[in-house]
């Protein structure tokens, strides 16, 4: 029998677990922020492969925090569109302070 989707509030509470050190989620900080810094540049100057770069740095950053500062394999691997939402949602708790780095 197949296994039930899993739900993001089901999930984000395991994301925050692999993203409990300091130095993880200010790489994942640095990564967002350079994918959005990324994403509004293309639109201003028009140049759709800065997209593409933001997504490299955005990964970059992650996987450079998972391997070497957290010692795990991202989520990305298992569930990535969950992933992707958890970063934006650990991002934005950051900003509010809803979470520490």
């Amino acid at each position: 029998m197949p296994s039930l989707p899993l739900k993001f509030a089901e999930f984000y509470p395991r994301y925050l677990r692999e993203h409990s050190r300091r130095g993880t989620r200010v790489l994942h900080f640095i990564g967002t922020t350079s994918f959005l810094v990324a994403l509004v540049l293309a639109a201003v100057w028009q140049r759709p492969m800065l997209i593409l770069v933001g997504i490299v740095a955005a990964y970059g950053f992650a996987w450079i925090g998972h391997f070497f500062v957290e010692h795990n394999r991202p989520a990305t691997f298992q569930h990535p569109w969950l992933s992707l939402r958890g970063d934006f949602q650990l991002y934005w708790d950051l900003l509010r302070g809803r979470e520490s780095f």
